[in-house]
Parts: structure tokens; C-alpha cells; sequence
């Protein structure tokens, strides 16, 4: 029997080969799609852990529950008021990282 050694990726090199690499626009589109989903998630646990429903929270924030179930399952387009709003009503503290090519800025709301 033939002893294969086997060969390990990171996952980068795996998004790399099948999704593009960073500087394509299908790679940037894939990252940006994953960020949103992850900010639902979070706005989903946060909720849940401050015991409100999402007719709740849509009350604080002036929006119907559909609007907070979009956000937590990735289905709307979303603004920066709007999660700002959903966090500052789940008395979440935000903080934003923006890149400028080799720099990095960061802002707390």
C-alpha cells in the first residue's frame, strides 16, 4: 500500500483557487456578502441575548419585524444608519475599521 502524504491549504488558497483571488471583483463581492452575513448573525445573537423579538427591536428602531428578519437573514440591502440604529437600540457599542489601500483608520460610533 502507497503512503500519500496528504497536502494542506489555508484558506485563503482555497478562495483563491475556486472564488478568485483578492483583486478580483467575484472574490471582493464573496468577502463583502460574507461580512453582511456575519453582521446578521451577530445582530440576530445580540437580540436574542437582550430577550427582545424582532417586533421589538423593529419598534425601537421605527421599522416593521420584516425589516429586522431581512437584516438578520442577509436578504435587504442595508445602511449604515440602519445598523447603527439596530445596534444603538441593542445598546451595542460599533466600531468600524476602513482600509486605505496600506493604511488603516478606525472609527468608533
Amino acid at each position: 500500500m502507497e503512503n500519500k502524504e496528504l497536502q494542506v491549504f489555508t484558506f485563503d488558497q482555497i478562495k483563491d483557487e475556486f472564488i478568485g483571488t483578492k483583486e478580483t471583483v467575484n472574490r471582493q463581492v464573496y468577502e463583502q456578502e460574507l461580512q453582511l452575513e456575519v453582521l446578521g448573525d451577530l445582530i440576530k445573537k445580540v437580540r436574542l441575548e437582550r430577550n427582545l423579538t424582532q417586533e421589538q427591536l423593529g419598534k425601537l428602531i421605527g421599522v416593521q419585524r420584516a425589516q429586522i428578519s431581512k437584516l438578520e437573514n442577509n436578504t435587504t440591502n442595508v445602511t449604515l444608519d440602519t445598523i447603527l440604529k439596530v445596534f444603538g437600540a441593542l445598546k451595542a457599542k460599533v466600531n468600524f475599521n476602513v482600509e486605505l489601500q496600506n493604511d488603516v483608520v478606525q472609527i468608533a460610533v
